[in-house]
């Protein structure tokens, strides 16, 4: 969720429901470098607690060493991204390329729980692919380490976002008697039945929302209407519109003008999906070169759709 789950687009998701937020993942080597746009990643406002600032990298040394910097930030908690498939990122070791290699995965998690001041999570996938060892095996171990949660995405590294994820795998580490952490499901929940009927059938005690946030942030509200037995609401296109207008105005004050314009372009299909005969509409969205010219397509739409 790179350049998605921002201080802008986490405030949004807090302001509509969210439990708990969590960074974009931040390379350890960069924090340790002083790069700016990782310190930026790690900003926050005391609204969006609890937040956990996360972490990947694949050099234990880098690890140990970025913790100060990221607890200086005084986050809730530090979430390790063991689970990332993409190559640039897997490829070196680091996300789930780290996965070919489980006792190096407990090697440095325990390191890093020891070495922190503060509560340490740990999110992955099932496995690198379907012949490797499996996280119904490794997730006693990883729970040895220290860690205070497990999230687990129902892919391995190679399916990347391929496939159905498959969730009886995370059902069996959440309904392993010897598991004593909480089990956090993640994968294909992209409205707030799936949510539900997820919990309902594997137990988990939370579910991370990702792909199905992205311009979506009402679907944290819609699954907290649902968990307490009440109606979802519907989203008016009014509403859509003023969400995604403040969105990419905290997202200018934030990033500057430029940066939102182009990172903003991830969102928009999703805040207008299923309008009818749309197309023109997020086309020149994604076109506009400037904040003004893209509030006067919002403008239009919003009178369009009306």
């Amino acid at each position: 969720m790179d350049d998605i789950t921002d201080l802008p687009f986490r405030e949004l998701c807090k302001e509509y429901g969210a439990d708990v937020v969590v960074t974009e993942f931040i390379a350890s080597e960069a924090l340790n470098r002083d790069a700016e746009k990782s310190f930026r990643k790690m900003r926050f406002t005391e609204r969006q607690r609890p937040v956990g600032i996360q972490i990947f990298g694949a050099d234990e040394g880098e690890l140990l060493r970025c913790l100060d910097v990221v607890e200086q930030a005084e986050p809730d908690f530090i979430d390790i991204n063991w689970g990332c498939p993409v190559r640039k990122v897997a490829g070196r070791g680091a996300g789930s390329g780290i996965l070919q290699d489980i006792p190096k995965m407990l090697g440095i998690t325990e390191k890093i729980v020891k070495r922190a001041q503060l509560p340490v999570t740990v999110k992955t996938r099932l496995a690198y692919n379907a012949d490797s060892m499996m996280v119904t095996d490794f997730a006693e171990a990883l729970q040895d380490t220290g860690i205070a949660a497990l999230a687990i995405h129902g892919r391995t590294k190679s399916q990347m976002y391929s496939g159905s994820a498959d969730w009886t795998m995370i059902g069996e580490v959440k309904n392993n008697p010897r598991i004593h952490i909480p089990i956090f499901g993640n994968g294909d929940v992209t409205t707030a039945a799936q949510a539900l009927e997820s919990k309902r059938c594997y137990g988990v005690d939370g579910i991370l929302i990702g792909r199905g946030a992205i311009g979506n942030p009402w679907i944290f509200e819609q699954c907290v209407r649902l968990f307490h037995g009440e109606q979802e609401r519907e989203v008016s296109v009014g509403e859509r519109v003023e969400v995604c207008r403040r969105h990419l105005q905290m997202a200018i004050d934030f990033k500057g003008e430029r940066t939102a314009i182009f990172e903003m372009r991830k969102h928009y299909g999703n805040y207008f999906r299923g309008l009818y005969n749309f197309k023109p509409f997020r086309l020149a969205l994604v076109a506009t070169p400037t904040a003004d010219a893209t509030f006067e397509v919002l403008d239009r739409i919003k009178e369009h759709y009306r």
